[in-house]
């Protein structure tokens, strides 16, 4: 589990595709501290897990199903990319629960400078636009932002200067692709609502008849 916190970011070293699969090199340009074989740490986003580590230098193993619902099989050697440690137990939650489990992929649609922010319109697939509110939660390339406005295929985020400066948002192009994580409570809540079906056939979730009930309406 991650914050959307990144913690600084680091440059591709080399990209060895074997398949459908990778094996990705990332030399970090912080001390990842502790960071031993088998931690998990998001990159651009993306939960992987350390098969190596020497100094600076983190080494991934990406799986066909990575490469093919992220922004991963367009990386390059000399590209930057956002990375952040998995959270502590006892860790401040600065921006807002983020799995690493990548939902699709977003496009910059607009960028433009505002005095000392930009603004970012990001277009997304419908699949993920039913999941976005006005002052909700989002993960873009790893990065924890708030939706400033939204419809079903493009939402719009402000970004600070020390955002820009310290993550990879502010190097993006109109046109550039990234990776979308949608709030995991979004999630959960669509499912309470759907509904499964019992052992004995019926539907259960959450409808007005239930609300009602139990008093809540």
């Amino acid at each position: 589990m991650f914050s959307g916190i990144v913690e600084g970011m680091g440059t591709i070293k080399g990209t060895q595709k074997t398949g459908e699969s990778a094996r990705l090199t990332v030399d970090a340009h912080f001390d990842p501290e502790d960071v031993q074989k088998g931690n998990s740490i998001s990159v651009d986003g993306v939960c992987l897990t350390v098969v190596d580590v020497y100094k600076k230098t983190l080494t991934f193993d990406i799986s066909p199903e990575t490469m093919s619902r992220t922004t991963f099989s367009f990386l390059k050697v000399g590209d930057r990319v956002n990375l952040e440690r998995s959270l502590r137990i006892s860790d401040r939650l600065g921006g807002h629960l983020v799995t690493g489990h990548i939902d699709g992929i977003g496009t910059v649609l607009e960028k433009e400078v505002f005095q000392d922010s930009i603004r970012i319109k990001m277009g997304v697939t419908q699949s993920i636009g039913r999941y976005l509110i006005e002052k909700g939660s989002i993960a873009v390339d790893g990065i924890s932002l708030t939706i400033n406005s939204c419809t079903a295929s493009h939402f719009c985020v402000t970004i600070i200067p020390y955002t820009a400066e310290h993550t990879t948002i502010g190097m993006k192009k109109v046109g550039d692709s990234v990776n979308i994580e949608v709030d995991l409570i979004a999630k959960y809540v669509e499912r309470l609502l759907k509904g499964n079906k019992n052992f004995s056939g019926q539907r259960e979730g959450i409808d007005f008849d239930l609300l009602q009930r139990h008093g809540f309406i």
